[in-house]
């Protein structure tokens, strides 16, 4: 599409929507495996060793997911620069679709053996690299469609998928666990959330694909200025920026994850609090926050 087909005020509005949908599609998958991680999968994935083990090897594969992350950022962040924005980010979007819809699918340990958390670690770096990839592009894309003096309100906009994606994903885990019950999610119910990713990502492309690209990308094409190593440009110039940058967010993100994920491994598992109960927690913090 491009951008004299739309006035300046829709493309605007319309790379914000994809940005904010795109992120939320994003981090619904991201915590929906965290949820899974703490209720279901040291069972089905980890079924061999104590219970302590099964939890420590299950947080163990999200964390996989965190390490896989800087990857899909330089990967996507390179190709970003080089082909534009608004194609790269349709491509995290199949990514980070294909790996939760396949984890969704994924024989247990009990059918497969050691193939299914071999499978599950594979399955969760093409996670890690597909939200990875999409974080920095939607703040880009939001960002590049602002106007000049509001460019960090702009680029603001894609943090909402954050919240909105916890609400999404817990909201859809409480429903199908409410409708299963206890034995019955843990037998087939943890499944449908992970299928049913593919419905959003029907919405995701759906929006995406009205998004005109960039202008100033386009301004940089045109101009045939586009950089060749744009990743390594980047540490050349800001190495220290860079550095700064990644040890703030970890800083942010390690307690979130925390309250997040492994208090409901804590609350139900130790505490032996009835998982729905604090599904609903989770659920109520997440929308008020």
């Amino acid at each position: 599409m491009k951008v004299q087909e739309v006035t300046r005020a829709q493309a605007v509005r319309r790379a914000t929507v994809a940005s904010v949908v795109g992120t939320t599609i994003e981090w619904y998958d991201f915590f929906l495996y965290g949820t899974a991680a703490a209720l279901v999968f040291p069972q089905l994935f980890f079924p061999g060793q104590n219970a302590f083990a099964g939890v420590l090897a299950a947080f163990g594969t999200q964390f996989v997911g965190f390490v896989a992350r800087p990857v899909g950022a330089a990967i996507f962040g390179h190709f970003g620069d080089r082909i534009g924005r608004k194609t790269t980010l349709m491509a995290t979007l199949f990514l980070m679709a294909f790996g939760t819809v396949l984890i969704g699918l994924l024989p247990t340990y009990q059918s497969i053996g050691i193939a299914a958390p071999i499978l599950l670690v594979i399955l969760r770096i093409i996670q890690g690299v597909g939200v990875g990839g999409e974080w920095g592009g939607s703040v880009l894309l939001s960002m590049e469609w602002g106007q000049q003096h509001r460019r960090g309100l702009s680029a603001s906009w894609p943090q909402m998928g954050v919240p909105l994606g916890l609400v999404l994903s817990t909201g859809v885990v409480r429903i199908t666990s409410g409708i299963t019950g206890t034995d019955g999610f843990a037998a087939y119910g943890w499944r449908i959330p992970f299928i049913l990713s593919i419905l959003l990502i029907g919405v995701g492309l759906f929006v995406r694909l009205r998004v005109v690209e960039s202008p100033e990308f386009e301004a940089v094409r045109s101009a045939n200025k586009v950089v060749k190593n744009p990743l390594f440009e980047v540490f050349k110039r800001q190495p220290k920026q860079v550095l700064l940058t990644a040890l703030v967010r970890t800083s942010e993100q390690a307690p979130f994850y925390l309250f997040i994920t492994f208090v409901l491994t804590y609350t139900v598992k130790q505490l032996k609090l009835n998982s729905n109960m604090i599904l609903d927690d989770t659920l109520i913090a997440a929308a008020l926050g």
